[in-house]
């Protein structure tokens, strides 16, 4: 046994480790976001239930959602490792910060303009059935949050700098305006705002955001924007690799799309069930996947450079404190799933029927919390070292996959077979992904 001197002076070492303290206080940071978020989700509740509006509203985000984490998340992930890159090696920092503010401007216009000429055909096309009043309703809350595009995308850029900088307490914070804002427009402006309150709540939040962190980096002198240079070493590496990032990242973020499009199939309400029983399961993945992603990314970057047969073992090691870790935490949530459901949302518009529902929706959802946060990990890794293009096709037998088993599942299960398809989904990707790595790993011993 380890005498007590020992064990303090084992936790003392690893609390001061860098990485550790990092993780910690962006751990303790998501957590205060994710909190104030899910009060904001108990608040919706109370106001909307599993009502139309609430349908609507998310069909109306899901696309905004889709282009921010797709395509601005997907420039993102490749920025930082070639950022890091452009540090150590290249002369002209300032210069790679307004080529890829161009690059974010540019991909958030093209894609607002694509979603704003195509709401139609695509409502048609994967909502069909709905009165026009559904329909206008979604319209009308779209336009409102459309514009969260842009200053999403000048977030998420000035965010990654600050992770490079050693930055996270800001940069993590900065996501609380939007629940905030829809939080007070709920409580304050409900009836003046009627049927775009929590569509204009989301647009004021993310332009909040944006100034917040702004006014960081600012602070921390880390814009240093020069002409753009689109010949830069670091550049050319980083566009060769955003078509296969986005690739990726677009086939993985068209399931949240397929399971809606399976739900709209079901009765009214079942839209909003599964958002409600994504929540609690997001809210862990998020403690644990936000606060080691953004920490972990920058550091494999940093690693893999100096040196990169050491950076696949310290992936290793990670990946076994997270299964276990994680393992626990999914075993007591899916314990005490319809207590948790009950207590948070049971109240006004949400019934004891409605806590039966999403609580069994959740616990299919809970089965893939440790496969999503040590797959997350190791797509961050793979893309620290630019290993993009694996992950395509990853996400392609992802997809194959989200597609048939929904099919197979809803006949069996109804909604609850949608939440089930996830976890599978997750955690067969998982396991595809340690394999590769593992692969690699091989090639350089």
């Amino acid at each position: 046994m380890l005498s007590k001197s020992r064990f303090k002076d084992l936790k003392n070492k690893f609390l001061k480790n860098p990485i550790v303290a990092n993780v910690i206080t962006v751990g303790i940071t998501v957590l205060i976001v994710r909190g104030i978020g899910f009060f904001k989700e108990i608040v919706i509740a109370d106001n909307f239930g599993l009502s139309e509006l609430l349908d609507t509203f998310l069909i109306a985000i899901l696309v905004p959602s889709f282009i921010s984490g797709v395509f601005l998340g997907s420039f993102k992930s490749v920025f930082i490792p070639n950022y890091v890159s452009e540090l150590k090696t290249g002369k002209n920092h300032g210069a790679f910060q307004s080529t890829s503010f161009i690059i974010t401007i540019f991909v958030a216009l093209l894609f607002f303009l694509i979603a704003y000429l195509f709401t139609d055909v695509y409502l048609e096309s994967f909502f069909a059935g709905h009165t026009q009043q559904y329909y206008e309703l979604i319209k009308v809350q779209f336009y409102y949050v459309a514009p969260s595009i842009l200053f999403w995308g000048f977030s998420s850029l000035i965010s990654g700098m600050l992770t490079i900088d050693d930055e996270f307490t800001y940069s993590s914070i900065a996501t609380i305006f939007t629940p905030i804002s829809i939080i007070i427009c709920l409580f304050f402006f409900k009836e003046e705002l009627g049927n775009i309150v929590l569509a204009l709540g989301t647009l004021i939040g993310s332009f909040l955001s944006f100034l917040f962190l702004l006014f960081v980096a600012l602070k921390r002198h880390i814009l240093h924007l020069n002409k753009p240079d689109f010949a830069s070493v670091n550049i050319k590496v980083l566009i060769r690799q955003l078509p296969a990032k986005l690739s990726s990242s677009l086939l993985t973020g068209i399931n949240p799309l397929v399971d809606q499009f399976f739900s709209a199939q079901l009765i009214v309400g079942s839209i909003a069930a599964l958002n409600y029983g994504i929540k609690i399961p997001a809210f862990a993945i998020g403690i644990f996947g936000i606060a080691l992603g953004n920490v972990l990314l920058p550091y494999f970057s940093k690693s893999a450079i100096d040196n990169k047969k050491e950076t696949f073992k310290k992936l290793k090691r990670i990946l076994k404190f997270l299964i276990l870790g994680s393992a626990l935490v999914m075993v007591v949530l899916l314990l005490l799933s319809f207590p948790i459901i009950s207590l948070v949302f049971e109240r006004n518009a949400f019934t004891a029927s409605d806590s039966e529902v999403v609580s069994r929706i959740q616990q299919m959802y809970l089965l893939q919390i440790p496969s999503y946060v040590t797959g997350l990990i190791m797509v961050k890794f793979l893309t620290s070292i630019n290993k993009n293009y694996f992950m395509v096709l990853t996400s392609v037998i992802s997809l194959v996959m989200n597609f048939t088993l929904n099919y197979i599942l809803i006949d069996t299960m109804g909604v609850y077979g949608l939440a089930l398809s996830t976890s599978l989904v997750s955690i067969i990707n998982s396991i595809i992904l340690y394999l590769y790595i593992s692969h690699l790993n091989k090639l350089h011993v």
